[in-house]
């Protein structure tokens, strides 16, 4: 059972009511977009959807034989944390396979792919801090 927690909020005629702090987003619920690395990105968390204003937390799919751009960030430092699927991770010419599991660190300004080389799509959870901007990504590489 869940438990939640509340606290009193004046209101104008000094009744006090109840109002829940708990900021939860479903990933079923959220829409997808594309980042500028071609990524499809479900943000569940962000300034531009919750309380949240120093981080963001995305869910990113590649389908099967798919890639992101190479690519890096200005200021945004990201962890990927692989949920379901197989690929490869680059950065700065380092390349692994990474699995479900595995958390990947990616400091700003270094350069950084992931490709899906499973027969399933590839789902992972992309930490920014700041959160993620358009702005803040530098593509390297041209499609």
């Amino acid at each position: 059972m869940a438990s939640f927690l509340f606290f009193p909020v004046a209101e104008p005629e000094s009744r006090a009511t109840l109002r829940s702090v708990m900021d939860v987003k479903n990933l079923n619920e959220v829409p997808a977009f594309i980042t500028k690395d071609g990524s499809e990105i479900r943000e569940l968390l962000a300034h531009r959807n919750s309380a949240i204003r120093l981080q963001s937390l995305a869910e990113a799919r590649l389908p099967v034989d798919g890639s992101t751009q190479e690519h890096y960030h200005l200021k945004t430092e990201e962890i990927y944390y692989i949920t379901a699927g197989e690929g490869r991770m680059r950065i700065e010419g380092e390349t692994r396979e990474v699995k479900p599991g595995d958390a990947i660190a990616i400091p700003p300004g270094l350069k950084h792919k992931i490709w899906n080389t499973g027969s399933t799509t590839l789902h992972l959870l992309c930490c920014c801090a700041p959160p993620y901007e358009h702005e803040d990504t530098i593509i390297t590489e041209v499609i």
